[in-house]
């Protein structure tokens, strides 16, 4: 994963927490970095060990601090660093999810060995759809429920419900929420 990843995790530690316990966990999760350059490429072990590290530092479940940290990434570094992104995905929030499977296209102008997800649509109705959600990487489907509820939030959503409805096994390549509002 970029650098702006592991950035974007310790600015949530550092801004929920304080330098010392970031020292903390950057120690349990065997890290020597001093810093993380945001446009360099780092190995995906890197953030599974940082966010295993909050999780037990912390003593909160991983999927806590994956579904925290997909939030912060849409409500933050997102709107912060890559807003005119969000805003040119779609004028709402549906139509922002409509144009999620194409999203990633536009993100690796900046980022061209980025390894990113690849999300479909599907069961679109007027207050609700199917995403499908296809990773390289496993384990992350705490973090897409972080990301749709911060989604919603950036686009002034009142209410969403986040509902994972198929899973990835041996015989499911993805896994499949259902996202209503």
């Amino acid at each position: 994963m970029y650098g702006i990843i592991n950035k974007a995790i310790e600015e949530l530690v550092l801004h929920n927490f304080n330098e010392e316990l970031w020292e903390k966990i950057k120690k349990r999760a065997n890290v020597d970095e001093e810093f993380f350059i945001s446009s360099s490429p780092y190995d995906d072990d890197i953030t599974y060990n940082l966010a295993i590290a909050i999780s037990e530092e912390l003593n909160v479940p991983l999927s806590n601090v994956l579904n925290d940290f997909g939030e912060w990434w849409i409500l933050k570094t997102g709107k912060e660093k890559y807003g005119y992104l969000l805003s040119s995905g779609g004028d709402n929030f549906k139509g922002f999810l409509l144009n999620l499977p194409n999203f990633h296209n536009a993100v690796m102008m900046y980022y061209p060995n980025l390894t990113p997800p690849e999300f479909k649509i599907s069961d679109v109705e007027d207050s609700s759809l199917h995403l499908h959600y296809f990773s390289q990487r496993k384990g992350l489907k705490d973090f897409v429920y972080g990301l749709m509820t911060g989604l919603a939030k950036f686009f002034e959503v009142n209410t969403v419900k986040v509902e994972h409805i198929d899973s990835l096994d041996e015989s499911r390549t993805h896994e499949v929420f259902k996202i209503s509002w």
